[in-house]
């Protein structure tokens, strides 16, 4: 592997890290858009305009980024591809009541990157490339097992009233999300693009 850490809120940076990567292996088939960040469960400024800056730059610019940095790699190498952007549940679904620069960011950016993968399923399949996104409950994360997200769901009952699934269980695993990922950018996966899917137990079907 060549691992790079990179902000992908800079394009220049996600393309340095993009085009080193090529250079080592010499292709690129799979894409995986994967950075988020949740401003609204954390303080100092959780209802100020940069948390809505934060959430959408990172969010929702970073995926862009991502798409621009590699989707010309992905239809020089004439091969077809695979692209997978994580979006969330709450990227189908908006679950909570609270309104912050941070969940109003959060929220945006998770519908927004959907609209992306709809919009480039459409325009890469010419090339082969599928496109799709991922769309998870919580997750036996960092991102919400800290010690910051569960003091805001204590502080926001509408929305952990909001945010029960379905089956019983309240975090899927990170492996439950890997594996969806990997059906997504395997050939298993070969004829599905466009499509929303979800890994969360349930969630945006019961409220």
């Amino acid at each position: 592997m060549v691992a790079r850490r990179s902000d992908v809120r800079d394009l220049g940076a996600v393309r340095s890290a993009v085009e080193e990567g090529v250079a080592e292996f010499g292709r690129l088939d799979i894409v995986v858009a994967n950075a988020g960040i949740m401003a609204h469960s954390l303080p100092p400024y959780r209802n100020s305009e940069q948390a809505w800056k934060d959430s959408i730059d990172t969010t929702l610019t970073g995926v862009w980024n991502t798409l621009q940095a590699t989707v010309p790699h992905l239809i020089g190498g004439g091969r077809g591809g695979s692209i997978v952007i994580t979006s969330s549940a709450a990227g189908l679904r908006a679950q909570t009541t609270e309104r912050s620069g941070g969940a109003d960011g959060y929220f945006a950016a998770k519908f927004g990157v959907a609209g992306l993968m709809k919009a480039y399923a459409g325009a890469l399949a010419e090339h082969n490339i599928r496109v799709n996104s991922l769309h998870p409950t919580g997750v036996n994360t960092p991102m919400v097992v800290n010690d910051f997200f569960p003091a805001w769901i204590d502080a926001h009952p509408k929305t952990a009233a909001n945010s029960v699934n379905a089956l019983p269980v309240q975090l899927v695993e990170p492996r439950d999300v890997s594996d969806a990922l990997l059906y997504l950018a395997s050939d298993t996966g070969r004829y599905v693009t466009g499509l929303e899917m979800t890994v969360d137990a349930g969630l945006t079907t019961v409220h």
